[in-house]
């Protein structure tokens, strides 16, 4: 399975990425997003789109996911990421599901395969709040 995605730049770096879903403005503008911030956020929409799918799959219901996720790069070029954190914060779980669903989170990181990709170059760290 193929991905594509378009983007066109003026000579000062500013421009528009364009997916399958939709576009964004990519670049130093106010509003628009840096190069790091679509990596963080591809793994943060992967990583959630695999999670949703494991507790579809163990019938586990969730009311909401808030994705907090830090990037730190290595100060040797190239500075690839040395490290990521990703801090879930879930809501809507009941108590006794509470175990199924810090299950389903460890299982999403195993299959994402962002997640999997970054951890080839990274230490990739999670940690999971329930609100």
């Amino acid at each position: 399975m193929a991905n594509n995605v378009k983007m066109v730049f003026d000579n000062k770096m500013h421009g528009i990425i364009t997916g399958h879903h939709g576009s964004s403005q990519v670049g130093p503008s106010e509003g628009a997003l840096a190069a790091y911030d679509m990596v963080l956020g591809g793994l943060g929409a992967c990583l959630n789109h695999t999670f949703q799918t494991v507790l579809d799959k163990k019938q586990v219901k969730i009311h909401g996911i808030n994705y907090d996720i830090t990037g730190v790069k290595r100060e040797e070029v190239p500075t690839t990421l040395k490290e990521v954190t990703v801090k879930a914060t879930i809501s809507g779980v009941e108590d006794d599901t509470k175990e199924k669903v810090e299950k389903a989170f460890e299982l999403a990181t195993k299959y994402c395969s962002v997640y999997q990709t970054f951890s080839h170059v990274a230490d990739m760290r999670y940690s999971i709040e329930f609100k």
